[in-house]
């Protein structure tokens, strides 16, 4: 009788948070419980102005998402008033939300906005957020509904549409290799999507959480120029593919190309061709930002081969 007691309630609960987890046409940050909020009551933020580790024996469900509470009387204010109470953005980042992506979170970055629970990833999303709270909320609700349907990933946003960026179908830069490690080690090291960073319409790829930070820091230092595209190719007006084991640090900035031929011809005259393509550049994006629908015809040489 215990057994068959113990399965029946194993069963409902398995089909409780696969119910919270599927449920269509949401986007919520939820454990392998279907718990959202890590178990943390959300009227205690309200009310206690702290994460209170609520209690599974006063829960309830509530739009997919199952909450806990730390008492009988949390309960039922959330029952009573669940859209007053519950976290913002499916209980994700609400940073990460204005940038057009999901991020887990940390619940002691919480902030009361405007009546509402909003959740943070770290600490230097709190200050990314805080660099102007209502306008990062009016982006995140703007963009909260196309990210669901993106189902968390990330999408171009208004403010990214100014960039060009030569990146595969996912918006990964550099066919995912580190940009960090380009400046730091012997060789280019293929970085993991788990340590990620999103700058100016690209997204980036880390070897380690260190150089992740290290980029997050300070990305102009390390991101590649003319957006990852072949340099002797912009100097020459041109958008090309590259190699990304074919590259130079020049002045400290890192420089691709797509051919070997390509870096030779570059560095015929560095300075001159870094010129034309620093020239080049800005009249490229004009031209192709938001609009860039393929590499142009590769450059040929006098004897009818392909240079990048």
């Amino acid at each position: 009788m215990f057994k068959k007691h113990f399965f029946t309630i194993l069963i409902l609960c398995l089909a409780a948070a696969a119910f919270a987890q599927k449920t269509p046409g949401t986007l919520l940050n939820l454990n392998g419980k279907g718990v959202i909020i890590d178990g943390y009551d959300p009227v205690a933020f309200f009310t206690d102005n702290k994460p209170v580790m609520g209690d599974p024996k006063f829960q309830t469900s509530y739009q997919g998402a199952i909450y806990y509470f730390a008492s009988q009387e949390h309960l039922d204010a959330f029952t009573t008033s669940p859209e007053k109470y519950k976290p913002q953005f499916g209980g994700y980042c609400a940073y990460a939300v204005s940038l057009g992506r999901t991020a887990p979170i940390d619940v002691r970055t919480f902030s009361i906005v405007n009546d509402r629970l909003v959740l943070q990833h770290n600490q230097r999303a709190v200050n990314g957020w805080n660099k102007d709270v209502q306008g990062n909320l009016r982006l995140a609700d703007q963009y909260w509904p196309a990210v669901v349907a993106n189902n968390g990933k990330q999408i171009k946003t208004d403010a990214e549409k100014g960039f060009l960026n030569n990146v595969d179908k996912d918006g990964v830069i550099l066919e995912g290799y580190d940009v960090v490690s380009y400046f730091t080690g012997e060789k280019p090291l293929m970085g993991n999507k788990e340590f990620d960073a999103r700058y100016q319409g690209a997204t980036y790829w880390f070897s380690t959480p260190e150089n992740a930070s290290k980029f997050k820091d300070n990305p102009e230092k390390y991101a590649p120029q003319y957006g990852g595209f072949c340099g002797y190719a912009v100097s020459l007006g041109k958008l090309r593919p590259v190699n990304p084991l074919i590259y130079q640090l020049y002045n400290g900035k890192l420089i691709l190309q797509h051919t070997q031929d390509a870096y030779d011809h570059f560095n015929k005259d560095l300075d001159s061709n870094v010129k034309k393509a620093d020239e080049n550049w800005p009249v490229l994006i004009k031209k192709k930002a938001g609009k860039f629908k393929g590499y142009d015809a590769p450059a040929m040489s006098p004897d009818n081969k392909m240079i990048s």
